[in-house]
């Protein structure tokens, strides 16, 4: 996506300003709230302090990301979720049967709350009014039912069309038919969660109110260890306590195998924003085998500063991780979300106007999360002390104003500055998507493949977009190495194996076969009906829980 960004362009600081970004909030929202989840989850089934239940998660993590690569991540994953929708049918088959059917989950669930309450508002431990409607209050509703509409829409736009985990997996697709495919499949699947999430989350609260539903600082302690509040143990203590021993083996199993599939994907695109965009910069010979190196070690980085953001996570947004994640999200990433569909839809837009739409929505966005951070999120029973003029907004309506902000600064200097000529925008931008022409790029590229090496026949700029810090094939010549060396290097997909040199002839007919965008006319009419029966499906299910 950084790379899109400089043909678009030209330039390196927006290249390099979106992956440093991008690699802070795979910190603040991904990694460290994955493993928050994950630890969570170990908590619970085995009783382990949470920081050690994250040494073990990652230590799995790592070993699979590093000998494996972006290809063990998509094959995991595939199996993974599999077993995980099975899995979770069944959880929601037990959890159902144990309320008595649909309609006693309703009534009960507005009644489940907790013995002990002090004398703490009744507000603040009571089934919300509106709790079976996704639409709720514009001013009064925990997710205002326009924040729900468009600012979750903007964070869907920067996170499924834009985020480099999502698009790296759809780059590695055989053809534009299989990106669809995918996506269509990835838009059913995302129907489930009301029904194997969210459903027995509120039936989890239902069954140990006390725990889930506590509201006494101390109590909650005593259960999750967090005093704001324990909805994030609803879930896991489900599986622990109602599943029987066979299955519940199974869903923990399943659940943290999902995290850490997940915890792999970011893995394996932060690696490649470093490397490629800011590794690159700082040695401009490095080596392929420097590069995957950097990459690894890179990991371990981020990985230590994940772990200390973790107490933040803990106790943020009334110890909601949900609202964390999003929260945090709408204060950073309208503005990229702004750029991307701009700069596709709008070649009038420059360099010199993305810039400063990325910059003057960072500074906003940040004023306001580093006032949440200052003040605490608080809970409903110490309420945070932040004025309302920076925290009275609620952080989707933020979304919206910040997004229509960026916009405005974006559209405002770039037709007050030069447009970039036609002949550097063929097939980066929706009016030229079609053009034959050859593109003059408005900058060269940074890093030079200096051993003069193809691995796997794949031509040095196509495995710069999303394998090299995977790639198992190194071609540098050396001599022979010794035991050790060449299980450590085997164990870090760092073996040396010759590939076949290819003619010219052969990488242009490659280079043709990696940019093809064409489709058999029966598959892109089957992808695009499902893709307008699965809005029909989306549009129905929000009507009725409306």
């Amino acid at each position: 996506m950084p790379e899109y960004l400089k043909k678009r362009f030209g330039g390196q600081r927006i290249r390099i300003y979106l992956s440093v970004l991008s690699l802070f909030l795979y910190v603040f929202t991904k990694i460290s709230a994955d493993m928050f989840s994950g630890a969570i989850f170990i908590n619970q089934a085995l009783g382990l302090n949470i920081y050690l239940a994250v040494v073990l998660l990652l230590m799995i993590t790592a070993l699979y990301t590093v000998t494996g690569g972006l290809a063990a991540v998509i094959y995991t994953d595939t199996l993974q979720t599999v077993i995980m929708i099975v899995g979770s049918f069944i959880l929601m088959g037990f959890a159902f049967h144990e309320v008595g059917g649909y309609e006693n989950f309703m009534d009960r669930y507005m009644t489940a709350v907790p013995a002990i309450t002090g004398n703490i508002s009744e507000s603040c431990y009571e089934p919300r009014a509106d709790s079976f409607h996704i639409f709720r209050d514009p001013i009064t509703g925990d997710l205002p039912w326009p924040g729900l509409v468009f600012g979750l829409t903007i964070q869907a736009t920067w996170y499924w069309c834009t985020d480099q985990v999502i698009v790296q997996r759809c780059l590695s697709a055989k053809n534009l038919s299989h990106v669809k495919a995918g996506c269509i499949l990835c838009g059913y699947l995302k129907l489930l969660p009301m029904f194997l999430m969210v459903f027995p989350g509120m039936i989890s609260r239902i069954l140990y109110a006390d725990v889930v539903a506590c509201v006494d600082p101390d109590e909650c302690v005593k259960y999750c260890g967090a005093s704001v509040g324990c909805t994030n143990i609803a879930y896991p203590k489900l599986v622990v306590d109602l599943m029987p021993d066979g299955l519940r083996g199974l869903m923990l199993s399943v659940m943290l195998a999902s995290l850490m599939s997940s915890l792999t994907s970011i893995f394996n695109s932060a690696s490649t924003l470093f490397t490629m965009d800011i590794y690159t910069k700082i040695r401009r010979t490095a080596s392929e085998k420097e590069l995957m190196i950097a990459g690894r070690v890179f990991i371990l980085v981020l990985i230590g500063v994940s772990i200390a953001w973790i107490p933040v996570v803990q106790s943020a947004q009334s110890g909601q991780l949900f609202d964390y994640i999003q929260s945090i999200t709408s204060y950073l990433t309208p503005p990229v979300a702004a750029v991307f569909m701009l700069a596709i839809f709008c070649k009038r837009v420059n360099e010199s106007g993305a810039f400063y739409g990325l910059m003057i929505g960072l500074l906003i966005g940040l004023s306001r999360m580093i006032a949440e951070f200052a003040y605490g999120t608080g809970s409903c029973v110490n309420p945070s002390n932040c004025p309302t003029i920076i925290c009275g907004v609620h952080y989707l309506y933020f979304s919206i104003i910040l997004f229509v902000i960026s916009c405005i600064i974006i559209l405002g200097v770039s037709l007050v500055t030069k447009p970039i000529d036609d002949k550097h925008l063929y097939r980066l931008c929706w009016s030229l998507r079609n053009r034959t022409e050859e593109r003059v790029d408005l900058e060269k590229e940074d890093w030079v493949d200096n051993n003069d090496s193809d691995y796997m026949g794949m031509e040095g700029k196509h495995k710069q977009t999303f394998l090299i810090p995977f790639v198992s094939s190194i071609t540098e010549p050396e001599e022979e190495p010794g035991l050790c060396k060449k299980a450590l290097m085997c164990f870090c997909g760092l073996e040396d194996k010759k590939a076949p040199k290819l003619s010219a002839e052969e990488q242009a007919e490659l280079q043709k076969k990696l940019t093809d965008t064409t489709e058999r006319p029966l598959w892109r009419n089957i992808v695009n009906a499902n893709a307008i029966i699965l809005l029909g499906v989306a549009v129905f299910c929000h009507g009725f829980y409306a």
